[in-house]
């Protein structure tokens, strides 16, 4: 079910307990061959074909475009909320949802920005409903609900990166007239930074052009590996939220 194509009325006959998936991802800089528009284009296809698969058990909003991007605001073209106003605009979506008394609600998120608070919007939503027991609050990172490593491809990088490998194969796949000179791109590594530790960063400590890894390993077929594997990924990770006892802490 698409939230945008319902009425009131009918979003008011669901059961409470219909997953609410709420698509959150970017308008940004993607380097020198990749659109602004990248992160929601994305998720908007991975958000789609689970749609195919789900359409009578779940309820998915509109991908909220915005995102918290300020790390890549030395690049023209970015968009972003200042991060404590994003993560306030999260948990009043939400709430919008709660205020109605849906109880299963997922931030399906599609830019790495949003990881740490769309998870810090829900802990506080939870910490402000603490006896509410039967609340599902999750917060997921589309490609990281993929069973693994993508198999039926070889693929360079083993993780996502930045319109890099893994990204402009899934844009060559979706919208390949927006990909320009990708070929031409220099390999950007990934670096260790400080792990295990974290280091907090913007783009230009990592990236001068704003890539991060090997965009011209990319091709359409790489993409089409990558949807099927997150999108089948997503659809048995939102089967568990739907198959959820409604008391226990594993499911």
């Amino acid at each position: 079910m698409h939230l945008l194509e319902m009425t009131w009325p009918e979003v008011d006959q669901l059961s409470r307990n219909t997953p609410i998936v709420i698509p959150i991802a970017a308008l940004e800089q993607h380097g020198h061959h990749m659109p602004v528009f990248t992160d929601s284009l994305l998720l908007g296809e991975v958000t789609a074909r689970i749609h195919q698969q789900m359409a009578d058990s779940i309820l998915v909003a509109p991908v909220f475009w915005l995102g918290n991007s300020e790390h890549h605001l030395d690049f023209p073209g970015t968009m972003t909320a200042a991060p404590r106003t994003y993560l306030n605009l999260l948990k009043e979506m939400v709430e919008n949802f709660l205020r109605h008394d849906f109880k299963r609600i997922v931030l399906l998120n599609g830019h790495g920005g949003n990881i740490v608070p769309s998870q810090q919007a829900l802990f506080e939503l939870r910490q402000e409903r603490r006896t509410q027991d039967d609340l599902l609050l999750i917060a997921a990172t589309y490609w990281n609900l993929g069973d693994g490593l993508p198999t039926g491809a070889e693929f360079s990088q083993n993780q996502m990166g930045h319109a890099g490998e893994w990204e402009t194969s899934m844009m060559l796949r979706l919208r390949p007239e927006l990909v320009k000179g990708h070929q031409q791109t220099q390999e950007v590594p990934f670096g260790q930074g400080f792990s295990p530790g974290y280091r907090a960063w913007v783009m230009p400590d990592r990236s001068s052009a704003g890539h991060i890894g090997d965009s011209p390993l990319a091709t359409p077929e790489k993409g089409e590996v990558l949807f099927h594997h997150f999108s089948s990924g997503a659809v048995k990770f939102l089967q568990r939220v739907i198959d959820w006892d409604g008391s226990t802490w594993d499911q």
